[in-house]
């Protein structure tokens, strides 16, 4: 996709001054516009404006300490209408993360609304669909091509499930930022925006040429099998989900 760079407004949320660096463990992502994987029908490119994002994604060690600050989100106490039966399951217990969960590893297993409160806590956000595929589009300068990260994210989406490996282990976008491909997928604020049809001879006023082979009208490039896939998932999440290979990272916006 063409990537056309332009400084872009405001983005609703926590605010830092512009000039101010960002908060520890966070990169600042410059402004921009791309052209959406599925354009609306009007709108043109997707504008972003400069924010501040989580180098890598959120650790099982960083979501301890959360958990161990906020009783309410430990895994015996944490409401179900917030959580599925799978919320932390690959910890030992609510404050024990045990030998399957290391420190250094995503936190996954995590509900949107978890996933929500922690950012809370930190003063941050989830990023907006938009900003994280901004983000994700920014390939290393003089490491891999576009294709190569196309190839590792197939790579990864073929992985069975298994261990997953520490964060910061795939390569740094030009922003700095590790792990947006490869590792997990990542809750996002708005993750149902982008929304997948049961059948789209029964729903109406919905974007209902997003389902099955009739997924493929109106989308940027159709050869894109990767990005077919992270919006079809994200389709498919209901904000309980807890999934092994689903955790998240915090964003931050600027004024």
């Amino acid at each position: 996709m063409a990537l056309v760079l332009a400084l872009a407004g405001r983005v609703a949320g926590e605010v830092l001054q512009e000039g101010e660096a960002p908060p520890g463990g966070m990169l600042r992502v410059a402004g921009g516009e791309y052209v959406p994987f599925y354009p609306v029908r009007g709108e043109g490119n997707v504008s972003v404006a400069p924010f501040d994002l989580d180098a890598t994604p959120v650790t099982n060690a960083a979501f301890l300490e959360f958990a161990r600050a906020h009783p309410a989100w430990r895994r015996s106490r944490a409401s179900p209408l917030f959580v599925d039966a799978a919320y932390l399951s690959h910890w030992v217990g609510d404050l024990d993360l045990g030998d399957a969960a290391r420190g250094n590893q995503p936190v996954t297993f995590v509900s949107y609304f978890a996933a929500v409160a922690y950012c809370r806590s930190a003063g941050k956000r989830l990023p907006t669909e938009a900003e994280w595929e901004w983000a994700a589009l920014a390939t290393p300068e003089g490491g891999e091509s576009p294709s190569e990260v196309t190839q590792r994210i197939l790579a990864f989406y073929a992985r069975p499930r298994g261990d997953l490996a520490a964060v910061g282990t795939t390569p740094a976008n030009r922003w700095g930022i590790h792990d947006l491909h490869g590792l997990i997928w990542e809750w996002v604020e708005d993750f149902n925006a982008s929304f997948a049809s049961a059948d789209n001879r029964q729903d109406r006023d919905l974007e209902l040429g997003r389902f099955c082979g009739g997924a493929s009208v109106g989308a940027e490039d159709v050869k894109d099998y990767a990005a077919f896939m992270r919006f079809g998932f994200r389709a498919s999440l209901e904000a309980r989900y807890a999934l092994h290979h689903l955790g998240f990272r915090c964003a931050r916006s600027l004024q």
